[in-house]
């Protein structure tokens, strides 16, 4: 099972406006090249497919698309590949946030 990591505000002391704004994620991941945004995550199983609504900014590593969902003002990404928590780390020091698991 993967870990689960969240992008967020809430820890910032004196923070005015701790919320992650869906419109500064979009603003933020449109200059990444290898990020595009989607509204619905699509999870292909060997017996069944899933489909999740919701605002998905999804990395291209490689072969794979690593999701991280923006939702109620924090961004949540699952630690599925290693390169993950270097960008992270990146994600959170552009957004003036921190990385808390859970």
């Amino acid at each position: 099972m993967n870990q689960r990591f969240r992008i967020t505000r809430s820890m910032q002391p004196d923070s005015g406006d701790q919320d992650i704004s869906l419109e500064e994620c979009k603003a933020y991941f449109s200059t990444k090249a290898d990020f595009t945004y989607q509204t619905v995550l699509t999870v292909q199983g060997e017996e069944s497919t899933m489909s999740i609504e919701g605002d998905f900014f999804m990395w291209r590593h490689g072969d794979a698309l690593i999701p991280f969902r923006h939702y109620m003002g924090e961004l949540y990404a699952a630690v599925s590949h290693q390169d993950v928590v270097p960008l992270m780390i990146e994600i959170a020091g552009d957004l003036r946030a921190d990385i808390v698991e859970g």
